[in-house]
């Protein structure tokens, strides 16, 4: 069987495979080539940026394709509910970037509340700017978690290490769950009222386009920080330029954008935005379990077993 890794991958991820018994093409095809050669594949591994969209499904349905596996945790790039209703599981690893995300959440936070861009910045420039740059602690601070799944759960964990208080909602969240989590359950209101920072851990689906916008950012305290290292189209990014722009929030951090890369970054002019280039799952560790994980979930498909983590189950036919 015949494996097409199509998005750069942890050399561990493609060595299970190989060490499985499959054939590995790690030749990265663009959309006219996936078109052409997807179903001369069993499956197809990829992470955020290949686009498994509905013709490319359905051509790989019409040959050999029987997975989709993504090496992350969203599938926003993946026509799922067409896979599954021609019979092909999507896989991913949930859990593999978990801590990465996390950790870079929390960076986000110290980096804005302490300065840490201005500062070395005007270090460079051989400045003392050292009065124009009085930071806030985190100790005893109200983070808001918009979102309970793992990297949520992992960022709360965190946070109750630095002494704040977490807040969080989620639809799927229960008294329970969030007492485990170590936070309060709350309400979306209650979250962008009270917080001095909201940190978004959410999938971008319809039912999470632009949750974060005007109406939404005029709740926020002026002095409070927004985190957004989730999905582009999550926030209305025009809506937070302008409040910025108005001062009617403290700063922001972002990671994620609806075009990647940027055309046009509207958040280049502002001190009190700290801006990186999708790098959430972006580390080494990550990469590794990532790969990995949705490696073992593909082989499984393929061996005819069940998988952990199938996100279309429901579309299977």
């Amino acid at each position: 069987m015949k494996i097409l890794v199509n998005d750069k991958l942890a050399t561990e991820a493609i060595n299970m495979l190989k060490d499985a018994g499959y054939e590995v093409d790690t030749n990265s095809r663009d959309h006219d080539g996936l078109i052409r050669d997807i179903g001369n594949f069993d499956g197809i591994l990829v992470r955020s940026g290949t686009k498994v969209k509905t013709d490319i499904v359905e051509k790989g349905a019409e040959g050999n394709l029987k997975v989709i596996g993504r090496a992350g945790i969203g599938v926003d790039n993946i026509d799922i509910e067409t896979a599954g209703k021609k019979g092909i599981p999507v896989v991913n690893s949930p859990s593999g970037a978990t801590a990465s995300v996390a950790e870079l959440a929390i960076g986000h936070m110290l980096a804005l509340s302490r300065n840490i861009p201005r500062a070395d910045s005007t270090m460079r420039k051989k400045e003392w700017a050292k009065k124009q740059l009085k930071g806030n602690e985190l100790f005893e601070k109200t983070l808001g978690l918009i979102g309970s799944g793992g990297i949520a759960q992992y960022n709360s964990k965190i946070a109750n290490g630095f002494g704040m208080n977490v807040l969080v909602y989620s639809p799927h969240c229960t008294e329970e769950k969030a007492k485990k989590m170590g936070a309060k359950l709350s309400t979306f209101e209650e979250i962008l009222k009270n917080s001095d920072f909201v940190s978004l851990h959410v999938p971008h689906n319809k039912d999470t386009h632009y949750i974060i916008d005007k109406k939404e950012l005029s709740l926020m305290k002026d002095s409070a920080y927004l985190i957004d290292v989730s999905r582009g189209g999550v926030v209305n990014q025009k809506a937070l330029y302008n409040h910025l722009k108005e001062g009617k929030i403290a700063g922001a951090a972002i990671d994620v954008y609806e075009e990647e890369p940027p055309k046009d970054n509207l958040f280049i002019e502002f001190e009190n935005v700290v801006l990186t280039p999708h790098l959430g799952a972006n580390t080494k560790e990550g990469q590794i379990r990532a790969g990995t994980v949705c490696a073992e979930q593909i082989i499984k498909v393929l061996k005819g077993e069940t998988p952990e983590h199938c996100v279309n189950t429901k579309f299977l036919s």
